[in-house]
């Protein structure tokens, strides 16, 4: 008989009035396997449209255990508590019960990425809406069933989307809305693959903070066959950005509007005391044992670059992994467009404090003219972020962003929950999405194919 097993995290031993008519609201949350700390990000916040008792569905072990403290954490908190009553399953056949029960209408799903394709094609052909952590498919294969999910997605009246909050952070909204702008941008040059019109790099971190705590990464984080390679991980984001950013609203034929053009990958050296201060765990598991070099030592390859066309836009995307930031750093990205008028750039080094900063940097710094122009056109911003301002430079004007509007990555995956439930209070979501979704997943896993083939594994 296979085990079965019944949990009940309560905060209180009574509901508010308030509380039982939100038991009523028609959204209510299914976690499904959670193992990557996106999945808790989600719950860090509460939402009026959505029932406080979400249902969690995975096999017994310490994802699960880590995930259910991290709901802990944000229901006991002193300041904005959250108050979510998780109902719990754990057994070996949790997708199973989940798909039979229905206690839900949208599947979360973040965390082993080996399993997460599989995980979204049964959830939208049995009717659920996924909300679902990048990446979405890691590899070819993956990539061809993510296709079919959304033809089933389509055909059962279902939403299937990713959780892209890049978008949300402040400087790359305003590259975007800027690059909107052509009298202070100019139009959006073609570039070539030496000198691309759009460089996109991230740098990431394996020993890092999350809610004021050091994360406790699973072991499999670092198996690329399971969280997969940085080429379709991280990258994710930057080409969705690319996306977002140069063609906005616009939807793409992944079939006619990609070309990749090269790819490469390279590993990030792990050694075993590193391995255990991330995992907690005093071995590396057999899963791994294919990667060991010199002993004690691990290759992950999470790190790659991505140079590809975009409706004849050069691209440049890349991602690197390092160990642990420099004390007073952290994660780092840096992006540019080149338009005919300006280049939009964000940097983020020790000039900048290690915060992202954006840059109006002008073709022609002398021309008077412009100038008055990106006054004028700055006006556009300041409408919709009162308080931003522009401060004179060299090479043109940083803009200067006032603090209220820099949230933080974490506070970034309400935002994006908050725009899902309004997809499914509306009943649908933007045209284009579904078509970027899967000409995003296109670039970034015939990518991963590519490097392969150049590094002969």
């Amino acid at each position: 008989m296979k085990q079965i097993l019944f949990i009940t995290l309560l905060v209180s031993t009574a509901c508010s009035v308030s509380e039982k008519k939100e038991m009523k609201k028609p959204i209510r949350l299914i976690t499904l396997d959670p193992g990557h700390f996106h999945a808790a990000l989600v719950q860090k916040s509460m939402y009026p449209m959505v029932d406080s008792t979400v249902y969690v569905y995975a096999a017994n072990g310490p994802d699960v255990e880590g995930h259910l403290n991290k709901i802990k954490a944000y229901n006991s908190r002193s300041e904005t508590p959250t108050h979510w009553n998780e109902q719990v399953y754990l057994g070996p056949d949790y997708l199973e019960k989940m798909i039979s029960d229905k206690a839900g209408n949208v599947v979360v799903i973040s965390g082993n990425n080996q399993k997460k394709t599989e995980y979204i094609k049964k959830a939208v052909a049995t009717g659920f809406h996924v909300l679902a952590d990048k990446p979405m498919a890691i590899e070819k294969a993956n990539f061809e069933i993510l296709r079919s999910a959304f033809v089933e997605a389509e055909k059962n009246k279902v939403l299937l989307y990713d959780i892209m909050t890049e978008r949300y952070e402040i400087t790359n909204a305003m590259q975007r809305a800027l690059s909107m702008l052509p009298e202070l941008f100019g139009t959006l040059e073609k570039g070539t693959p030496d000198d691309p019109a759009v460089t996109k790099e991230s740098v990431h971190h394996f020993y890092k903070y999350v809610s004021g705590q050091v994360l406790v990464r699973p072991a499999w984080f670092l198996d690329v066959s399971q969280q997969g390679e940085g080429l379709t991980d991280i990258t994710t984001h930057l080409v969705d950005l690319v996306q977002w950013e140069c063609f906005p609203e616009q939807a793409l034929d992944y079939t006619h509007d990609i070309q990749v053009l090269s790819a490469r990958r390279w590993p990030t050296e792990i050694t075993r005391s590193q391995f255990t201060a991330i995992t907690l765990q005093n071995a590396f598991p057999d899963y791994l044992k294919k990667d060991v070099v010199r002993d004690s030592v691990i290759r992950v390859f999470s790190n790659g670059e991505i140079q590809y066309r975009i409706r004849g836009v050069n691209a440049r995307v890349s991602v690197k992994w390092a160990y642990q930031a420099p004390e007073g750093t952290g994660d780092t990205h840096y992006s540019i467009m080149r338009g005919t008028q300006a280049r939009l750039v964000i940097r983020q080094g020790a000039e900048q404090q290690y915060k992202p900063t954006l840059y109006i940097e002008a073709v022609n710094p002398q021309d008077a003219s412009y100038q008055t122009k990106v006054i004028t056109q700055f006006k556009k911003i300041e409408e919709n972020y009162p308080g931003v301002t522009l401060k004179k430079t060299n090479t043109g004007w940083e803009v200067i962003i006032p603090d209220r509007y820099k949230e933080g990555h974490e506070a970034h995956f309400a935002m994006v929950t908050s725009a899902f439930l309004n997809f499914l209070e509306n009943g649908n979501m933007p045209a284009w999405e579904v078509p970027n979704m899967i000409a995003k997943y296109y670039t970034t896993t015939a990518a991963l194919e590519i490097a392969k083939t150049v590094s002969g594994k």
